[in-house]
């Protein structure tokens, strides 16, 4: 292992020269030996294989079977139309996701990071993707680790590794540390540099030892290359509600074969019949229908900041009950911020909320010498430097003290860098009458050094009762998980030499620090909850530090809810299993550990959405059902390995994706019961007419309009119905919910068998006007002339009957004014314009033809309009019913 060997046997072993670095020829045979320094990414897929997998669906596979039967029929036009709505079902899936690809790729293009490298004895600045082992590379603040390095050179070297540990703070590095033990984590190997991490504070320069596929970043990318696609909620529905509605084509098959072969009618007859009922009882227009309404929902979430790979993924995020977020960079601002302050007798909260901070004189005097003993450099629109400065910085800007000012005002004439041992900093700066040392460090450490303390803006003796306050005080702030740091100050006469800088101390007080929480997610963590759904944190941070986050943010109440990974491994998997729902809070935790814990909670059937931006939360993105990926300061690893990518890194985006995907659930369900209504209504009607022998009450060619045209803009138009504002005000709906639940069963029965009903009775109405009279029905010939007039009133009646059913189905109990009638202006104008297409269909000579129907009379007109209106009226009186004995309009939901 690298981190184990002497920087001189690296070298050796890399045949690498730390001084004049590899020579170019050497570094091109290097490069062609090793490949570019990229992440192994998978092969995109092309348009065809996308094409290919849009039509894997049991539902599709129904439709190409009533293709085939079509044509059995020689119902050529049905066939072709039925292959019109695969392939726009395709189509649509295929855009959705190769513009979702796109989207990854610009994303991608966003950075393009370069490096330092010694070569041929020169410095130069070169590609980050051209980096070969054995490169020797110089590394400044500011700047990211372009590949796994052993460092050779350190000093004062910080390196920030949130994205691939999840620790907040930056890893002090030394490169003479030579470390033991083969396991020694990541976060504890000081003497190397990883791929992708970035560097806040001193210099270094390290030799390549791994770079792409090699580095420790590759080989987490290497377990996203397993295949794990699981089926979404929605795709497990569908494919349920395909198998039941190819059992019930089977089965209404059989039955009308049995009942023909009972009434002494030709086989060959019956057949075709029974296939003519089969074919009426599939919508065709489903697969297509959904897609849309996905693909809409996915527009209005690339509106709202989010970017989604994969259709049926909206949807799943409506499912969702557990949120494991990563903690550093989603719920926190991955920034250290001021949020205590403490001088003697004196303790100041400050409201991370406000731009300007009001401060006493003895906390201007604390501000100034932390500021001017830091080296980080920060404004409103860039940062560089170690986190703890860059947040002195920050502090001092909002208090009017901004370092520009400072610094030339008393110029630094000289230092003492920082280092581990010692745990402290100072500087020397030249004020009006002389100089002044700054020192900033450890409590501890400078209270030994110091030998009096800042008091009300006088200067008195360090007693030990003031000491012990102070050390009481700095252990409060670390007990609520705050990184403490202090100050104190002297005056001197001269410049001072380092080795006098620290010495006989006036200590000014102390600070505390912490990543804080974003504003905007304790609003969500509430909004979540009141939704049924659990937050939980997973981070590679310290315990303390966590659970004061999740208590901040509502996630955890104590300590009692947290779990660090050690605490895990030492756990039975199926211990960790059973009690997973204790914990909301998993602390200093691995990729592996953050993978156990998503598979845990799966476990229980929870739907759950992994959140996070770092290298370290790739895997357990992946093994969620809802991964979801930062786009700002997110990885390019763990965006590939997500489902959904926030393009503004904004955890409640993630809310408000949950209620698009809960009221995208709620719109499809709606137009999936209106469409298994309205083909219940077909067979209910030709299945009466048949049992009867009376003649065919449709024809054909007016199923298939029914079914393409007075159906289809009805039910598209329910899924673009506006939201439920109460929909996150309701418990996720359980996972296995089929689509008839919460009585949606009985109202598809109901309502398919009044269309159907009232159908076949205006079919007999349209006779008896001819002089046939109900025991004559069953002699009726195929080619009466009173059957085109009958006919068309049946197929009036059922296309009409549809269209006004439409307006019960936006809500199972609300009525049509409660939910507001004009609320979706989209379905009023799909119900005009079918009543527009089926006046024409009758009306226009050359449409009437094929359709076999003729011009009905004005009374018959408002005999069928009264007809047509009856189901929607029946429904809204069965809701008036429910309303009755449920005064919670909600319980009942979809």
């Amino acid at each position: 292992m690298w981190h184990q060997q002497t920087t001189k046997d690296v070298l050796s072993q890399l045949g690498a020269d730390p001084i004049a670095g590899l020579s170019g020829e050497e570094a091109a045979r290097r490069l062609e030996q090793y490949g570019k320094n990229q992440l192994p990414q998978k092969k995109r897929k092309s348009l065809l294989s996308m094409f290919l997998a849009q039509l894997q669906d049991t539902m599709i596979y129904i439709l190409l079977a009533a293709t085939l039967l079509s044509i059995f029929m020689k119902d050529y036009a049905e066939a072709i139309i039925i292959l019109i709505v695969v392939f726009l079902n395709a189509v649509i899936g295929v855009f959705q996701e190769n513009k979702a690809e796109q989207a990854m790729e610009a994303l991608k293009k966003l950075t393009t990071p370069k490096a330092y490298v010694r070569r041929d004895g020169e410095v130069h600045e070169i590609p980050s993707e051209d980096i070969v082992p054995g490169d020797v590379v110089e590394i400044d603040a500011g700047r990211y680790i372009p590949a796994d390095l052993r460092l050779i050179e350190s000093s004062n070297l910080q390196i920030e590794e949130s994205a691939l540990t999840g620790e907040s703070v930056p890893s002090q590095k030394d490169a003479k540390t030579l470390l033991h033990e083969d396991n020694t984590p990541l976060g504890d190997r000081t003497n190397m540099a990883f791929m992708s991490t970035l560097a806040t504070y001193g210099r270094g320069v390290g030799v390549v030892v791994a770079n792409a596929k090699d580095s420790e970043i590759g080989k987490i990318a290497k377990i996203l290359e397993e295949d794990h696609d699981e089926m979404t909620p929605l795709q497990k529905r569908l494919d349920h509600l395909g198998r039941t509605l190819g059992m019930l084509c089977l089965g209404v098959a059989a039955v009308m074969l049995i009942v023909g072969l009972l009434q002494a009618r030709e086989f060959k007859d019956m057949l075709l019949t029974a296939i003519s009922l089969a074919v009426a009882a599939i919508p065709e227009g489903l697969p297509a229908i959904v897609a849309i309404v996905l693909a809409l929902g996915v527009t209005r979430l690339s509106k709202n900041n989010a970017i989604v790979k994969k259709l049926p993924s909206v949807e799943t995020l409506g499912s969702v009950n557990v949120i494991c977020s990563d903690k550093t960079g989603t719920l926190t601002q991955n920034k250290m911020t001021v949020v205590q302050v403490y001088t003697y007798e004196n303790l100041h909260q400050l409201d991370t909320d406000l731009p300007h901070l009001e401060s006493d004189e003895d906390e201007q005097m604390l501000i100034k010498s932390l500021v001017l003993c830091s080296d980080a450099t920060a404004n409103e629109e860039k940062s560089t430097g170690d986190p703890t400065e860059i947040a002195f910085i920050v502090y001092g800007n909002r208090s009017g003290l901004t370092k520009e000012a400072l610094n030339r005002q008393f110029p630094r004439v000289s230092e003492k860098p920082f280092d581990s041992d010692r745990k402290l900093m100072s500087t020397c700066n030249r004020e009006e009458n002389g100089y002044v040392v700054h020192t900033k460090g450890a409590v501890d450490q400078l209270l030994k050094l110091s030998t009096r303390a800042l008091h009300n803006g006088r200067i008195v003796p360090m007693t030990n009762t003031i000491a012990l306050d102070y050390l009481n005080q700095a252990e409060a702030m670390s007990d609520n998980a705050l990184r403490v740091l202090g100050a104190a100050y002297k005056s001197v006469d001269h410049e001072a030499l380092p080795e006098e800088m620290e010495e006989d101390l006036i200590f000014l007080g102390m600070v505390g620090m912490i990543d804080p929480p974003r504003l905007e997610v304790h609003h969500s963590v509430a909004v979540a909850k009141r939704a049924g759904i659990r937050t939980i944190m997973i981070t590679g941070d310290h315990k303390n530090t966590a659970v004061a986050i999740a208590k901040e943010l509502g996630i955890a109440s104590g300590r009692e809810e947290a779990l660090t990974g050690v605490e895990i491994d030492a756990l039975p998997d199926e211990e960790f299993s059973a009690n997973i729902n204790k914990w909301r809070v998993f602390a200093r935790v691995s990729p592996e550990h953050k993978v156990k814990i998503v598979r845990a909670f799966k476990s229980h059937g929870n739907i759950v959405s992994m959140t996070g931006d770092g290298v370290n939360d790739a895997p357990s993105l992946k093994f969620a059902d809802i991964g979801v990926a930062m786009g700002i300061t997110g990885t390019d690893v763990s965006k590939g390995a997500a489902d959904m990518i926030l393009t503004d890194d904004n955890f409640t985006t993630i809310v408000h994706a949950v209620e698009e995907g809960r009221n995208i659930y709620a719109n499809i369900k709606k137009a999936v019961i209106f469409l298994l209504s309205c083909n219940l209504g077909e067979v209910v009607s030709i299945f009466l007419a048949v049992v009867l022998g009376w003649p065919i009450p449709l024809l054909a060619t007016q199923i298939l309009w029914v079914n393409l045209i007075t159906d289809t803009l009805p039910a598209i138009s329910l899924g673009m119905d506006p939201g439920d504002p109460d929909a996150m005000a309701k418990k996720p709906r359980d996972p296995k919910e089929s689509f008839f639940s919460n009585g949606a069963g009985p109202r598809a029965l109901v309502g398919g068998l009044l269309i159907g009903f009232l159908t076949l009775v205006a079919f007999v109405w349209g006779l008896s006007e001819h002089g046939l009279h109900f025991s004559q029905l069953a002699s009726v010939s195929a080619d009466h002339p009173a059957l085109p007039y009958a006919r068309t009133m049946a197929f009036v009646v059922l296309a009409g009957s549809q269209l006004f059913y439409s307006l019960s189905m936006r809500h199972p109990i609300k009525s049509i004014f409660q939910v507001g009638f004009f609320k979706n202006k989209y379905l009023l104008g799909s119900i005009v314009i079918g009543f527009m297409l089926q006046l024409a269909v009758i009306e226009i000579p050359f449409l009437a033809g094929p359709f076999g129907v003729t011009n009905l009379q004005l009374h018959d007109w408002l005999i069928v309009l009264v007809f047509s209106i009856l189901p929607q009226v029946v429904n809204e009186l069965i809701k008036a019913v429910a309303r009755i004995f449920d005064k919670d309009l909600t319980d009942n939901e979809f």
